[in-house]
């Protein structure tokens, strides 16, 4: 049945009022005379047969139109007041009846979209409170480790255990160690937190890509000789200006380097490669390591997650590095993938729109 609206639905009311009354009539005459001729000679005129028909007529209108109103416009308006006052409580299992009227069904099927958006959003939350849960029992797990050895040295050597000087010096060496860890941890922890308000608003300046990468791979040039790993920069000349904030994507792509010195063996290589594909900024980093596990494709960007050939916190760091990288390149409207080459190693490739 196609919708009305209330408009039409009080126009045909009044046309069921004015003439309701009237065709009753007109049945109540035809029973009595067996004729339907309305002309009313001397002495035929019923008066009571007359009132009797305009009542009952107007009456039955009364309860059409009664009707009408209850199914169509009360009980959908009634539904949508107790919805409102389960959805307060909390309780999201609501069914709201149909209408025929237009702007109450308009009504109903916005009322049922919100309280679908509102599902959704109860789920996702759900599920970021499941996250937050898991990424605060990992954090705390991972500066527990760290903690837990740095106290053993330093009671060590408050003891008197470590009592040569090469014993002394090995203690405090590892005390440096675990405390650049917990340094790198919070530092992770820090940027991971800060990359939450990217998406709001980064930064609008004019960044050279190209120069951001020869940053960046100066940083990590020293620490991946001392590996014996050497680093082939590919660039083709050429600019790739882009808008964003420089820190943030140098941080990024330190990130990305890092992940691959970290897990390409010594005496490996790393190509890095900046280069424009139509109105993209596009940079490729490759290694020569063992690459991802199948099983560890889909999840590498995942905060907190490391792959079975990573799970040494030596190695596989605290597995923010590869996240962070992946919410700034999403926060500068592009994205970051992650592939294993044909001929072995992991490549990571992240692109930028370019700027216009």
């Amino acid at each position: 049945m196609k919708r009305l609206r209330i408009r039409s639905f009080l126009v045909l009311a009044l046309l069921l009022i004015c003439h309701l009354p009237w065709f009753t009539y007109v049945i109540v005459r035809l029973v009595e005379t067996q004729s339907l001729r309305l002309h009313l000679g001397e002495g035929q005129r019923s008066a009571a047969g007359l009132w009797v028909a305009a009542l009952a007529g107007l009456l039955l209108a009364v309860i059409l139109i009664g009707y009408g109103m209850r199914r169509w416009i009360v009980q959908p308006l009634e539904a949508m007041g107790r919805g409102a006052r389960r959805i307060a409580e909390g309780d999201l299992d609501i069914a709201l009846p149909d209408s025929r009227i237009r702007e109450i069904s308009e009504v109903r099927d916005g009322f049922e979209t919100m309280v679908e958006g509102l599902r959704r959003s109860m789920a996702h939350q759900a599920e970021l409170e499941e996250e937050r849960r898991f990424f605060i029992g990992a954090i705390a797990h991972d500066l527990r480790t760290p903690l837990f050895a740095l106290r053993g040295y330093l009671d060590g050597l408050d003891q008197g255990i470590a009592a040569s000087p090469e014993q002394m010096k090995k203690y405090v060496a590892v005390c440096k160690e675990k405390s650049n860890q917990l340094d790198r941890l919070v530092s992770d922890l820090f940027a991971f937190a800060k990359t939450e308000y990217l998406e709001m608003a980064h930064a609008e300046d004019v960044v050279d890509l190209n120069a951001e990468l020869a940053r960046s791979v100066e940083g990590i040039r020293r620490s991946a000789q001392a590996k014996g790993i050497s680093i082939v920069a590919e660039s083709s000349g050429e600019a790739c200006l882009i808008r964003g904030d420089a820190h943030q994507l140098e941080r990024a792509i330190g990130n990305l380097l890092d992940n691959a010195a970290r897990h390409t063996p010594p005496h490996g290589e790393i190509q890095v490669r900046c280069r424009t594909e139509g109105q993209r900024a596009v940079v490729a980093i490759r290694d020569t390591g063992p690459g991802f596990s199948p099983s560890d494709l889909p999840r590498v960007f995942e905060p907190l997650y490391r792959g079975e050939a990573s799970r040494n916190r030596e190695t596989g760091g605290a597995g923010l590095g590869l996240a962070i990288a992946y919410r700034i390149f999403k926060a500068h409207g592009g994205d970051l993938t992650a592939a294993n080459r044909p001929d072995g190693g992991a490549e990571l490739t992240g692109w930028v729109p370019i700027a216009r």
